[in-house]
């Protein structure tokens, strides 16, 4: 066996970001920008009102000062009008702040009188009170965007108000999955003797596309070496990473890793993880067209414990994103994990969830077998259990958090106090 660790170094070494592509900015949330974007006007760029209210000079505001509102403005317009002693303009949100005001006061602090041609202002103004000043979100110069940072609805908003509408990103990789099997038939088909629906393929498609990647259904392939060789062959020139599952163990018809071994030679390896499910493990490296396969095992479980541990942090290097670990913090346990020593770190689905006291509990842990897929369905995070005799109720681990919706939850509770 071989620690996982290593196992993941090898896969990591060889990636590198897919080439960068253009895309209109609206196409961009979501993606990760290739390269650097600096703002070329100041925001705001102009002394605006940040309340609906009258422009004022703060030094003419006592308590209970009357002053003679000299005109109005709306955002999008300017006034010609100056406001000079004694004199207040009513104003709107936005709209540029007028010559002699250095101050506004909100609608909700003012009496009007005499049919608006007055205003009384029951309190002090602060100077500069309810305005917005050029540059104060960004200056000229400022960077907005560096390579490797993720295009959130903010961002995009910020570029589109610079005047931007087209953005070099990093490309979403197209990943291909397959299943292998003789015994596998589509979710729509009736099983005959010894057969069973394909599980693997949906729930893969599934994460990937959970995990913000383009996705291409591979099918079914039988345990034939000459038709793993044809479809590996077909996927490489379409697919920018491909998945199989099933195929990479010690049985008769494991062709899986033989095949990507003949096609790949040194750039391929067969491993044994010291992890549990999911040990048998299969890596290639496609010099030619740069597509990694990934050859996970065939049980359920398995699969999934693989992709998350192997591929998809592949997965989001060749899209170009720096957080590409999910967030491992630690947990305490409600409930007994029961192991024996193995060699292993085994991972377990559970439950966790944030109590009162804003510690993070794991409340329960799925019932264990590589098979038992509908068992782990609502786990939201994944026990890292290392090898040795178990914890019990009170015990502290590390899992890793699978449901992205509690993310910023679970780990700001986690973050020292």
């Amino acid at each position: 066996m071989i620690s996982f660790d290593e196992a993941r170094s090898f896969v990591l070494s060889r990636l590198e970001p897919l080439a960068p592509v253009e895309r209109a900015l609206a196409e961009a949330i979501g993606l990760v920008a290739a390269s650097t974007v600096t703002a070329t006007e100041p925001a705001p760029s102009f002394v605006n009102s940040a309340m609906d209210g009258f422009a004022v000079r703060a030094s003419d505001v006592t308590s209970a000062t009357r002053l003679r509102v000299v005109d109005s403005v709306f955002a999008g317009e300017t006034s010609a009008a100056v406001v000079g002693d004694g004199e207040a303009m009513r104003i709107m949100t936005g709209a540029p702040l007028p010559v002699g005001a250095d101050s506004v006061c909100p609608r909700e602090d003012v009496i009007v009188e005499a049919d608006g041609q007055y205003v009384r202002i029951g309190r002090p103004v602060a100077l500069g009170d309810c305005v917005r000043h050029v540059g104060e979100d960004l200056r000229v110069g400022e960077t907005l965007v560096r390579p490797g940072d993720v295009i959130d609805p903010a961002l995009l908003g910020a570029l589109a108000g610079q005047g931007v509408t087209a953005l070099s990103v990093q490309r979403v990789p197209l990943v291909g999955v397959l299943s292998t099997g003789n015994e596998l038939i589509d979710a729509a088909a009736r099983p005959g003797p010894g057969q069973i629906r394909d599980s693997n393929r949906p729930t893969l498609l599934a994460a990937l596309r959970q995990s913000g990647m383009a996705t291409l259904d591979l099918g079914i392939v039988r345990d034939s070496k000459a038709d793993l060789r044809a479809a590996f062959e077909r996927a490489r020139s379409t697919c920018d990473a491909v998945i199989s599952t099933g195929g990479v163990s010690a049985g008769d018809a494991d062709f899986v890793k033989v095949v990507l071994g003949e096609l790949f030679a040194e750039s391929a390896r067969s491993m044994q993880v010291a992890i549990r499910p999911g040990k048998p493990f299969t890596f290639a490296y496609d010099e030619s067209s740069n597509t990694p396969f990934f050859g996970l095992a065939g049980n359920p479980v398995s699969t999934l414990v693989g992709f998350e541990l192997f591929v998809r942090p592949a997965l989001l290097r060749l899209a170009g994103r720096r957080d590409i670990e999910r967030a491992t913090v630690s947990m305490v346990l409600d409930c007994d994990l029961v192991r024996e020593r193995d060699g292993k770190i085994h991972l377990i689905h559970g439950v966790c969830r944030i109590h009162d006291d804003g510690v993070i509990h794991v409340e329960r842990l799925a019932r264990r077998g590589s098979h038992l897929l509908f068992a782990i369905a609502r786990a939201n995070c994944l026990v890292l259990a290392p090898d040795g005799d178990g914890a019990t109720i009170g015990d502290t681990v590390r899992a890793m958090i699978l449901d992205d919706s509690q993310l910023n939850a679970i780990t700001e509770s986690a973050r020292p106090r």
